[in-house]
C-alpha cells in the first residue's frame, strides 16, 4: 500500500485509541475497554475541534493483535498514522516495513504496570530498536518515572528515536523520570508527549511543563488520549482535553508548535 498525500495539517492528535469490547484480549492486561470507540467518532472529533490529523496508539490490552487499529488506519490514510504493540522476539525490520507501508509510524512499548517489566538491553530488544530505526519508525514508550531512564538509554543507544508518553508519568520535576526526559530532548532524538495530564501529580503538572518547555519546546506534542480508558470520570470531554492545552502552553506560538509544526515533523508530514 502506497500512502496517499495527506490533508493539510492544521493539528494533529498524537495520541487516541480505537476499541470494541468484543475484540480478543489479551490474557496478561490491567485493564479493558468498558466501551466501544470507533474510528467514525474519533475522526468526527477531530472534524468538530479544527485538527486535520490524529495517531491512533495500540493499547496494552489488546497484546500485537493490530487489526483493528490497521483497519481503522486503512478507513483514512491521508488523515491517520499509528503506533502498534509487536512481539519483539519475532519482529523483523521486514515486517516493520510492511507496517510502515501502511501507515504505522512507530511501535509501542506500554510497560507500565508490569510486574515482568523487560530489560530493554536485552539482545532481542537491542535488534528490535535497530529494526525500528532502520524501517524509520520511533519507538513509543510508557513507563513509570522511576524506570524511563534505563529504557530512554536503550531506545537511544541504539539510533533510534523516542517518544515519551503521557510526560513520562512523572511524579515531580526533581525525579529520575524528569530529568531523563529533559536530557533525552536535549538530545534532539526524544520527543515527549504532553498528554493524559490527569495522570501527573496536579501540583507538579505546571512545573513539569515548563521545564519540558525550557528543555525543548520543538520537540513537544499534544495527544487527547481519548476516550481515556479508565479515566474516564476525570476526563469526558473532548474540547476540554484540547483547551487544557492553553493552560499547560500559553504561548500562542509554542501551542501552534505542539499541535502542528512538531507532530508534522515527527511524522514526516508536509
Amino acid at each position: 500500500m502506497t500512502l496517499p498525500h495527506t490533508t493539510p495539517v492544521t493539528g494533529i492528535d498524537t495520541h487516541a485509541h480505537v476499541l470494541r469490547t468484543d475484540h480478543p484480549l489479551t490474557a496478561s492486561r490491567h485493564s479493558q475497554p468498558s466501551k466501544d470507540a470507533s474510528i467514525t467518532e474519533y475522526l468526527s472529533l477531530l472534524e468538530a475541534h479544527g485538527l486535520s490529523h490524529g495517531v491512533l496508539t495500540a493499547p496494552s490490552f489488546y497484546g500485537d493483535n493490530n487489526s483493528l487499529l490497521l483497519e481503522a488506519l486503512e478507513a483514512a490514510p491521508h488523515r491517520l498514522r499509528g503506533t502498534v504493540c509487536v512481539t519483539p522476539k519475532t519482529t523483523t525490520e521486514e515486517k516493520l516495513q510492511a507496517l510502515a507501508s501502511r501507515g504505522v509510524v512507530g511501535i509501542r512499548l506500554n510497560w507500565s504496570r508490569r510486574s515482568d517489566r523487560p530489560d530493554p538491553n536485552s539482545p532481542t530488544h537491542r535488534r528490535l530498536f535497530q529494526a525500528a530505526a532502520k524501517s524509520g519508525l520511533h519507538v513509543e514508550v510508557l513507563i513509570e518515572d522511576a524506570h524511563l531512564p534505563a529504557i530512554a538509554d536503550a531506545v537511544l543507544g541504539e539510533g533510534a528515536v523516542l517518544v515519551i508518553d503521557h510526560f513520562g508519568l512523572a511524579a515531580g520535576v526533581r525525579t529520575p523520570g524528569a530529568a531523563a526526559m529533559v536530557r533525552a530532548l536535549e538530545g534532539g532524538s526524544a520527543w515527549v508527549k504532553l498528554s493524559a495530564p490527569y495522570r501527573p501529580p496536579t501540583s507538579e503538572l505546571h512545573r513539569l511543563s515548563e521545564a519540558l518547555l525550557s528543555a525543548a519546546p520543538h520537540r513537544l506534542l499534544w495527544g487527547s488520549d481519548w476516550p481515556w480508558v479508565q479515566h474516564e470520570n476525570d476526563v469526558s470531554d473532548y474540547g476540554a482535553c484540547l483547551s487544557a492545552l492553553d493552560h499547560l502552553v500559553p504561548d500562542p506560538v509554542l501551542r501552534t508548535a505542539v499541535l502542528v509544526d512538531n507532530p508534522a515533523q515527527l511524522l514526516g508530514l508536509p
